[in-house]
């Protein structure tokens, strides 16, 4: 069963059709995280949902992170309704200006809490984690929208990162025939 921001994101996000996956993968469904990310109300909605269950997930955490491009909205979001800063994980390290790859200010030994929007294999929250830890930052958990349950959380705790989301696919999937 899902709740009313659930439904709103199969209404507005959740498409149908063949879809190649970041993991590589085909799919015949694809979550379309700028069709919720680009909306105030739900990406409002999501922010408070997003900043709850990172404090949930991980007391500790001093600071949000959010990987580039995808969960930056979402990190944004979270972090004014929490209050709590925000760090941009770049891709790569940039080649000019100061040529971070974490952007926004931190302390080594910050404890910091991932977000994410969808998650697949986990290969890009992985890539993300290991650029924070290279940075001095503390990850135990992460959060995301939705789990496609394709072995992210998997992948995540092989690394020692627990994984929370707001919706499981299978949740979302058997929630289509409702919204």
């Amino acid at each position: 069963m899902i709740d009313d921001l659930g439904r709103l994101l199969v209404q507005h996000a959740l498409l149908q059709g063949d879809f190649l996956l970041r993991s590589g993968k085909r799919s015949t469904w694809y979550l379309d995280k700028y069709r919720f990310e680009t909306r105030p109300d739900l990406l409002r909605a999501l922010g408070v949902r997003l900043a709850e269950a990172a404090n949930e997930a991980e007391p500790d955490v001093v600071r949000l992170a959010g990987p580039a491009l995808g969960a930056v909205a979402l990190a944004a979001s979270a972090s004014m309704a929490s209050e709590l800063p925000f760090i941009i994980v770049r891709n790569e390290t940039k080649e000019y200006g100061t040529a971070n790859r974490i952007e926004g200010p931190f302390d080594e030994g910050d404890v910091v809490c991932l977000l994410e929007d969808v998650v697949t294999s986990g290969g890009a929250l992985a890539e993300s984690v290991s650029a924070l830890r290279d940075a001095g930052l503390v990850v135990r958990n992460a959060v995301c929208v939705v789990d496609r349950e394709e072995g992210g959380a998997d992948a995540l705790a092989r690394l020692g990162v627990r994984l929370a989301s707001l919706y499981r696919a299978s949740d979302l999937l058997a929630g289509r025939i409702q919204a």
